[in-house]
């Protein structure tokens, strides 16, 4: 029998999934929400499963008690930055999502911005400046520079993170001071952006090991018209349309957009790319988010179920392809 022709070990099926969920960054409550969807999802499919928190016996468990897979839904700082995934690595114990690498690429925006800019992807004009630079430069000259720079409306938000947290549209020089000390309680540099006009869409990737898929657009409309914590996660602060109600050729463009986010950050299994399409159609890349929120009132659940897709099965078919990199 040739190489060719010997079988390929079967993998075993999926029993015992760990689900990592809360961690210490803002986004712990979302992260445990998060969790407990895709524990109840499992379950549902007989599927035995351990929901932990990231904790001083996280390293004890898994090697007293490995299980098959684990799956990570930690949102913020050491869930998404790659950290975590390093100590999974570590353990040799089968994880699903993305590598620490690719992770570390993804949550640094400034990082993110630049390689999609590199592939052709339009973002916004924008800087990245440290806290101690405000200090050391002086905030007023600083601050009316980046004004006279980038023009008005700005937005300002955390070089790192999610949910919105410390993140703030800024319509006057004035109100620039303020929309920095906040995001500096949540990330030591900030990211000034021009303030893109236009309709927000949340578009998820989905790789299940025939490569990667975009899902369909998640169209955002929040009621006060920003996208912030409370309208992210508050039911009926914001409507959703999915699919988008924008051209053809417009989402399938947010779809590539999407797609190329994913390849060139070296993603796999699943993301979501956070884009402003402009009203002449022209899109702009904001974020990637290697592990998307799958809360009640997340975007990629509802591209997921728009798509076909059972949430369920779906966690299991991830959960399952972890399983068989092992």
């Amino acid at each position: 029998m040739t190489a060719a022709q010997k079988e390929v070990p079967a993998v075993a099926d999926l029993s015992r999934v760990l689900v990592l969920a809360g961690g210490l960054s803002p986004e712990h409550e979302v992260s445990l929400h998060s969790g407990r969807s895709v524990a109840e999802a499992l379950r549902r499919l007989d599927v035995e499963v351990q929901v932990t928190d990231v904790d001083s016996g996280l390293l004890d468990r898994l090697a007293q008690d490995p299980p098959q897979v684990v799956f990570p839904v930690l949102h913020g700082s050491a869930g998404e930055d790659g950290a975590i995934r390093e100590v999974l690595e570590l353990a040799g114990v089968p994880y699903v999502g993305a590598r620490p690498q690719a992770c570390r690429l993804a949550y640094s925006k400034p990082t993110a911005k630049t390689l999609l800019a590199e592939q052709g992807v339009s973002v916004a004009r924008g800087a990245t400046l440290p806290k101690s630079l405000f200090h050391d430069l002086g905030a007023p000259a600083l601050l009316d520079r980046l004004a006279d720079r980038l023009g008005l409306p700005l937005f300002v938000k955390p070089d790192r993170g999610g949910s919105a947290f410390g993140a703030a549209p800024v319509g006057s020089a004035q109100d620039l001071s303020a929309a920095l000390v906040s995001c500096f309680a949540y990330s030591d540099a900030a990211l000034i952006e021009e303030q893109v006009q236009g309709t927000e869409l949340a578009v998820g990737v989905l790789d299940t090991g025939q490569g990667p898929e975009a899902l369909p657009a998640v169209e955002i409309v929040p009621d006060g018209g920003v996208y912030d914590y409370a309208a992210r996660y508050t039911a009926g602060r914001t409507e959703f349309f999915c699919p988008s109600r924008l051209d053809g050729q417009v989402l399938e463009a947010a779809s590539e957009v999407a797609l190329t986010a994913h390849r060139t950050l070296g993603l796999r299994d699943f993301s979501r790319t956070d884009l402003i399409v402009r009203p002449d159609g022209e899109v702009v890349f904001l974020e990637t988010n290697v592990a998307p929120g799958l809360t009640e009132t997340s975007t990629f659940p509802m591209a997921a179920s728009a798509a076909g897709a059972d949430f369920a099965l779906l966690c299991r078919e991830l959960a399952q392809q972890a399983l068989s990199r092992s």
